[in-house]
């Protein structure tokens, strides 16, 4: 019998418009602190609106008050220091879960039990930051980047690149691991085994994508936070 495919839920949110179904007195000192050193104020909105809506949504998972949530961090696989994933410091099965923003998005995700599950938004890159940074690709995305009818343009380089930081962020490793050590091109057969690795429909400013140590996963993008 065929296993049924693990759902990964999604919520993405922006944070150029007003969340007022979001409680921002839930974030923790650590957490006012960090929004405090933003220069920019839409920074300072970004960073809040993703800790509270992380919260939000942990919180409605697990039943616990979004203001007594408390995080901690795994094992980093590259050095074995505590600056791996996130994880709730909580007793009982925890849910995995991955949040990321930018560009004025913020894109959370869940997955339905402990798998680690990785999430990137950005907004699209200059042409310039995209011929930069694609020289620090696998060599066959690289490849792949500069056969293309149109060349390397922003928006093909800022899919790869959102692949390969959710893949990491799910490993725990960051940039900490190579970003040439694994292929996250066009081709998802070469993918790493085992893993769903997907595009995400985010608007043709920006570009996502989800990681999650499970094949065949399907996933549900949310537009609001959970009641």
């Amino acid at each position: 019998m065929t296993a049924t495919p693990a759902e990964v839920q999604l919520w993405l949110l922006d944070a150029r418009i007003p969340q007022p179904e979001l409680d921002l007195d839930v974030l923790d000192a650590a957490e006012r602190e960090r929004a405090g050193r933003f220069f920019r104020a839409a920074d300072r909105v970004l960073y809040t609106v993703a800790h509270a809506g992380l919260r939000a949504v942990l919180s409605a998972r697990t039943g616990l008050p979004a203001a007594e949530l408390r995080f901690e961090r795994e094992p980093c696989p590259c050095c074995g220091e505590l600056h791996g994933r996130p994880r709730l410091a909580a007793p009982g099965d925890a849910p995995a879960f991955s949040l990321s923003h930018g560009g004025g998005l913020v894109l959370i995700g869940l997955a339905p039990d402990a798998t680690p599950v990785g999430v990137d938004v950005e907004a699209l890159p200059s042409a310039a930051t995209a011929r930069e940074t694609m020289t620090s690709l696998h060599p066959d995305e690289q490849a792949e980047l500069a056969a293309s009818l149109a060349g390397p343009t922003p928006a093909s380089f800022a899919r790869v690149w959102t692949r390969k930081e959710s893949y990491l962020k799910a490993l725990g490793t960051g940039l900490g691991r190579d970003p040439a050590s694994d292929y996250l091109g066009d081709d998802p057969s070469r993918h790493p085994d085992a893993w769903t690795i997907t595009d995400l429909p985010v608007g043709p400013a920006h570009v996502a994508a989800f990681a999650f140590a499970r094949p065949r996963a399907t996933f549900t993008l949310h537009g609001t936070l959970p009641a």
